[in-house]
Parts: structure tokens; C-alpha cells; sequence
């Protein structure tokens, strides 16, 4: 009887695959090597580019054949070509913080880990330092699938000069963490207020006699739980991670498709990857159809409105500014044509930026 083992052949490809994986990345990153000194001996100092990262990554999702799942591949090319540009210059990104928010996990994903990601204090921080060019990105939230829009950064776009070059979406889960072994020793509660409104249905069967604290951050909620005795956070699983805290219920948010959308901040926006949004400021006359004329343009040229939002315009009373997401690039002919009647129509109009769509 043979006594060899059945596995041997199979590690044995394995590794010859491993081999001809490290081969073929070293080719790239070597490539990438060269890319960058042609760039830097042309003058070409913009080594990060969004709308082609954006294009290979949805290409490689679209052949992929399995058995990996899209999003797991997408997220292995993405490592991949990280590393390759940090070769070519390493890419600050500035982040909502402090670590181990969910702002800095939707930074990685968007970029990879071989960035230098910085968390900052505030939103209002991030946009202060992408402004004064300390880095050359920033990752802000804008909107929860279930509490809707971060008002904050809407209102910070009315008076920044920045535009949107990317965006990402962000599958949020929640757990529930603690130094105490059990639920029946929590008394106090912290949480970011979006998070503990998203956990509200588990929240009040599970721990009804807790005081829950909203708290700036996820992140600073779980270095606080961390330091007092009898307190919990809701969080996600980084920041048990970071601050050394034992999960006790997993994945506790009400609404199983939880989701964020996060923008990537810069001094420009990005060229035309093929499958582009456009966000906009416009304001009209507060009349009767005021709004419906202002936005005939996109039903003219056939151009979908995937969000619109009104912010107060803070110069009058009963005074508002729409935020309005569109499909497709400004530079799109179409598009252009819309958006030159809509500035024509409006009483304030300001393009925030043309972007990759989020590469899922």
C-alpha cells in the first residue's frame, strides 16, 4: 500500500503558484518603479490616480472567475497596487479619527494599507488640512444608509474650495465591547450618536438600564470604556482591537445592510473613468415649481439624480441650498449640457466634483 500523502501534489502546486505570484508582482511593483521615473523626469508629480485605479479595479471584478468572491479580489488588487504606488510616492491621507474609526477602515479600503493614514480631530479639521495641503486626501463621512446624511460635511462644502475625487462604501457592523465578561455589568454606555441610533432595537432589549453617552467617536468610545469599570462601547471590531476589548455580542445593528458612504476629499476632482458621479450645490427662488424647473436639465438630457438634499443656505431665513449627486462626469458631453442650463437657472451653483463610483 502507497504511504504518500494524498496532499503533497496539491502543496506542491501551491507552491509553485506561490512562486509565480511573488514572480509577476515583483514585475509590477518594477514596473511601477518605472513608471515613476518617467513621470518625474516629464514633470509629472501626480503619481495617485483615482479614475485609473478605479477602471483596472472594476475590470479585474468583472473577470474574475471565482472561487473568491468580487469583493475579496477587488480588496487583494487593491493591497497590490497600493504597495506599487507607494514605491512610486507614499500617499498621505488625512482621516476622520482617531484610530480605529470606521472612517479610517473606509480610508484603507478605498487606498490600501501602504498609505500613511492620519486620523484628525474633527471633519472640519480634515478639510482645514487637505485646504493647507498637509496631505494630499482626506476621508470624511456623508451618508448612513439608515440615519441618512452627515449634515456637517454637506455644510462644510458651501465655504471650501476642495472638490470630491473619489468615494467609498463601507458595510457597517457594530459590536458590542467591553473589559466586563458580562452584559448584566454594564451601567454606562458610549457611542458615537449615529451608531447608537443604528443600535437602538438591540440596544433596548438587551441593555435597557444602561445610560448610553454619545460620544465624538466609535473610536473614542472604546478608549473610554476601556479606562472606566461598569462601561461598554458599541464599536466596530478595530477599535477592540486597539483598545484590548473583549466583544460580547457581534454585529448588533438593527438594520442587517448598514452601510456608509465616505468621500475622498482633495484640491481637485478626478478625470472621467468611464462610470463617473458629479456632486452639486444649486439654490432656486423659493416659488411654486421653482425646484422642478431648476432640475429639468437632467430629465432634458436624460441624466439620473441618485440624491438630493436641502441644507439651510445660512444667508436667509427659509433660505436653502440642494445638495444633488448625479451620474456621470462633467466633462461627459451631456452632462456639460446639463449642467451649463442648470447654472444658467440657478441662483447659486457650484460643481463640488466629478468621481470614480465606488468600486463595491
Amino acid at each position: 500500500m502507497s504511504t504518500e500523502d494524498p496532499l503533497s501534489p496539491l502543496r506542491e502546486r501551491i507552491d509553485a503558484l506561490d512562486r509565480e505570484l511573488l514572480r509577476l508582482i515583483s514585475a509590477r511593483a518594477a514596473l511601477a518603479g518605472e513608471v515613476a521615473a518617467v513621470k518625474t523626469a516629464n514633470g509629472d508629480r501626480k503619481f495617485y490616480r483615482p479614475e485609473r485605479e478605479a477602471t483596472i479595479l472594476r475590470h479585474i471584478r468583472e473577470r474574475n472567475p471565482g472561487p473568491l468572491d468580487g469583493e475579496e479580489i477587488t480588496r487583494l488588487f487593491r493591497e497590490i497596487m497600493s504597495a506599487c504606488l507607494a514605491l512610486e510616492q507614499p500617499l498621505a491621507v488625512a482621516f476622520l479619527g482617531p484610530e480605529g474609526t470606521f472612517t479610517q477602515a473606509a480610508a484603507l479600503k478605498h487606498f490600501g494599507h501602504s498609505i500613511q493614514a492620519v486620523p484628525v480631530g474633527d471633519i472640519a479639521d480634515v478639510f482645514r488640512e487637505i485646504e493647507a495641503g498637509s496631505y494630499a486626501y482626506g476621508v470624511v463621512p456623508v451618508e448612513n444608509s439608515t440615519e441618512g446624511m452627515v449634515s456637517h460635511t454637506l455644510d462644510l462644502f458651501m465655504g471650501s474650495p476642495l472638490q470630491i475625487a473619489g468615494e467609498v462604501t463601507l458595510r457597517i457592523h457594530h459590536h458590542l465591547m467591553s473589559r466586563e465578561p458580562d452584559l448584566v455589568d454594564i451601567r454606562t454606555l458610549f457611542s458615537h450618536q449615529q451608531s447608537l441610533a443604528q443600535c437602538r432595537g438591540w440596544l433596548d432589549r438587551h441593555l435597557p438600564g444602561a445610560e448610553r453617552v454619545a460620544v465624538g467617536s466609535n473610536a473614542q468610545a472604546a478608549a473610554t470604556a476601556a479606562a472606566e469599570a461598569g462601561s461598554a462601547a458599541v464599536a466596530g471590531e478595530t477599535a477592540a482591537e486597539i483598545y484590548a476589548l473583549k466583544i460580547l455580542a457581534r454585529r448588533i445593528e438593527d438594520e442587517p445592510g448598514n452601510t456608509t458612504r465616505f468621500l475622498v476629499i482633495a484640491g481637485e476632482d478626478s478625470p472621467a473613468s468611464g462610470r463617473d458621479k458629479t456632486s452639486l450645490l444649486l439654490t432656486c427662488r423659493n416659488e411654486p415649481g421653482g425646484l422642478h424647473r431648476l432640475l429639468a436639465p437632467l430629465a432634458e438630457h436624460r441624466i439620473s439624480m441618485t440624491r438630493i438634499e436641502s441644507r439651510p443656505s445660512r444667508r436667509g431665513i427659509w433660505d436653502y441650498v440642494f445638495y444633488v449627486d448625479i451620474l456621470g462626469h462633467r466633462d461627459e458631453t451631456l452632462v456639460g449640457k446639463a449642467l451649463r442650463q442648470l447654472e444658467d437657472a440657478s441662483l447659486y451653483f457650484k460643481i463640488l466634483g466629478s468621481y470614480p463610483e465606488a468600486v463595491l
